[in-house]
């Protein structure tokens, strides 16, 4: 029993010291953020590699969101004779959840695996204490243009997965399912408000960042050897999709508290 009880607080004390080193890193990343000038021309190939070529998945997610989101509500609604009100349903839940949820785990899976692979193969090739020994702290280098492209990066497809899905929904709806176009588009206008989407974009900024954290952190402290990096590649990934799921609750619970629906 009492060895069971010390794993137990062996594995609390090393979440709890992981938890600080992320404190840490974010703490280090907005000073440096601040004090030092970005470099601007890493941050730009980052938003390219983080954004752009994220776009096709998100857009393929958010779309094929929507439209099975649309099929579903339709035939729960169609037995109440409510079949106008799949519009509101399929904009206000892209917008509050589904869009910036989804993408920021498409994102996590596509992008965080990246940046812990390739932050944990110049660890293992020591390539970050050669930047410490030339002066060149690897938060300024390598962290914080991650951390900018995806703060910029993340709301961008956000949005636009919103509005694939949300169109997407409306073809189905209308041009498959024969909802009335008229009450559709006025429905989701009078019931979708611009709080739902500012809540929606407020999360991506939020998984942003723990997505960014978690990754170079992971990185960072890869163990040695190819073992190490790909164990590194997997935490990522999977500590930033929990972090998002687990976030997105408290961030919603804040967000209606704050703003009520």
């Amino acid at each position: 029993m009492s060895a069971l009880v010390a794993r137990f607080g062996e594995y609390v004390l090393g979440q709890l010291t992981q938890l600080g080193q992320l404190l840490l890193l974010f703490f280090d990343i907005a000073r440096t953020t601040i004090t030092h000038r970005p470099r601007w021309s890493v941050t730009i190939e980052q938003l390219y590699k983080i954004g752009w070529q994220s776009q096709a998945v998100v857009l393929i997610t958010g779309a094929f969101t929507g439209m099975v989101f649309a099929v579903q509500t339709f035939h729960q609604f169609h037995k109440v004779k409510m079949d106008t009100a799949v519009g509101p349903v399929v904009s206000v839940a892209m917008a509050r959840e589904l869009a910036p949820v989804l993408t920021a785990l498409m994102v996590a899976g596509r992008v965080g695996a990246a940046i812990a692979a390739e932050l944990g193969t110049m660890k293992v090739t020591e390539q970050l204490d050669a930047l410490r020994s030339m002066g060149t702290s690897p938060v300024n280098y390598l962290a914080v243009p991650r951390f900018l492209a995806l703060l910029v990066a993340l709301p961008l497809l956000t949005a636009e997965s919103m509005a694939f899905g949300i169109f997407a929904g409306y073809v189905v709806a209308v041009q498959m399912l024969g909802v009335d176009q008229a009450y559709f588009l006025k429905h989701m206008f009078d019931f979708t408000d611009v709080k739902d989407v500012g809540s929606g974009l407020v999360k991506a900024v939020f998984f942003a960042m723990f997505i960014a954290l978690v990754s170079c952190h992971k990185g960072f402290t890869a163990g040695e050897g190819a073992e190490g990096v790909g164990r590194a590649t997997t935490q990522a990934v999977v500590v930033s999709s929990l972090t998002v799921l687990i976030a997105n609750f408290f961030i919603a619970v804040l967000f209606n508290a704050i703003i009520p629906p």
